[in-house]
């Protein structure tokens, strides 16, 4: 993603469109690498940092949006710079996101989960790329907001704590 956004986008930048595509790329690796030498995760529901593919498909949603609203990449340029450093820094970041792990699909399915799945491929069909692009962006912005209110109820409990 970092070299084909570089090329459709981040070019008219010149160094700085390198540089933010180089940040992507570094930080892909950087995630898979701590992906790869963490010890077993105590929480198997949550990944630290944003994973690799849910970033990809951010930039590349970008992209699509960008190419089927017919946009030049000089126009969108500095907003794809944005996303790329966004999507770096959220797949090195120490946020928590859902994995989804918990659910089962093997046992019988609920009603409502198979009526949201038909939901879900009704809204990609309407408009693929927006919809896809929304989807993905919504899960890489879940990371900070569950963090910070995670760190708000916290506060809440510690505040309570001492006033008792």
């Amino acid at each position: 993603p970092a070299l084909v956004v570089y090329l459709w986008i981040l070019a008219p930048l010149g160094k700085l469109g390198w540089l933010a595509a180089f940040f992507y790329a570094a930080a892909t690796a950087l995630r898979l690498a701590r992906f790869n030498t963490q010890p077993g995760v105590a929480d198997k529901r949550y990944f630290q940092g944003l994973p690799c593919p849910a970033a990809a498909a951010v930039v590349a949603g970008f992209l699509w949006v960008g190419v089927d609203y017919g946009l030049s990449g000089s126009a969108i340029a500095w907003t794809g710079l944005g996303i790329m450093i966004a999507m770096g820094a959220l797949m090195v970041s120490n946020d928590r996101y859902n994995s989804f792990k918990e659910f089962d699909l093997k046992g019988r399915v609920p009603f409502v989960f198979a009526l949201t799945i038909v939901l879900v491929f009704a809204a990609v069909s309407y408009d693929p790329p927006v919809v896809l692009f929304g989807v993905f962006f919504g899960y890489a912005v879940s990371g900070p907001v569950m963090t910070l209110w995670q760190i708000r109820q916290k506060r809440a409990a510690r505040a309570a704590d001492s006033g008792r």
